[in-house]
C-alpha cells in the first residue's frame, strides 16, 4: 500500500521586526515572490540567492500560489512600510547635496593624513 509522505514545514519565518523570511537565510519572501513574478524560474532564483535550497524555493513559490490574496496584501503593507522608511531617511538625512558633501569630507580627510 502506498503512503502520503508527511507534509513539508513550510520555510518561512518571521523576523524580529515582523518581515517574513526564507527559515535560516536573510532572504525575503518579498524577494523571492518579486523575481518569480518577474519571471524567473525557481532553478533560477536558487542560483541568484544560493543560501536559499532549490527545495525552498519551490516551497515558497508553492505557497505564494496557494495564498496569493494573503501574501499579496502581506507585500502591499510591505511597500507601504518601506516607503515610509524611505521618506523618514530622506527627511533626516537629505540626499540633496550628498555629492558635494561626500567629496568636501574626501578633501577635509585627506588633508589630516
Amino acid at each position: 500500500m502506498t503512503t502520503i509522505p508527511e507534509a513539508q514545514i513550510l520555510p518561512l519565518k518571521f523576523d524580529d521586526s515582523g518581515v517574513i523570511r526564507v527559515a535560516g537565510t536573510r532572504v525575503t519572501l518579498d524577494t523571492v515572490v518579486e523575481v518569480f513574478n518577474d519571471g524567473a524560474s525557481a532553478e533560477e532564483i536558487s542560483h541568484r540567492y544560493p543560501v536559499v535550497a532549490l527545495a525552498d524555493v519551490y516551497a515558497v513559490i508553492g505557497y505564494y500560489l496557494h495564498n496569493k490574496a494573503e501574501v499579496d496584501a502581506y507585500l502591499a503593507e510591505r511597500a507601504v512600510t518601506r516607503a515610509r522608511i524611505r521618506e523618514e531617511h530622506e527627511r533626516r538625512y537629505p540626499p540633496n547635496g550628498l555629492r558635494e558633501r561626500l567629496l568636501a569630507r574626501r578633501k577635509t580627510v585627506g588633508r589630516d593624513h
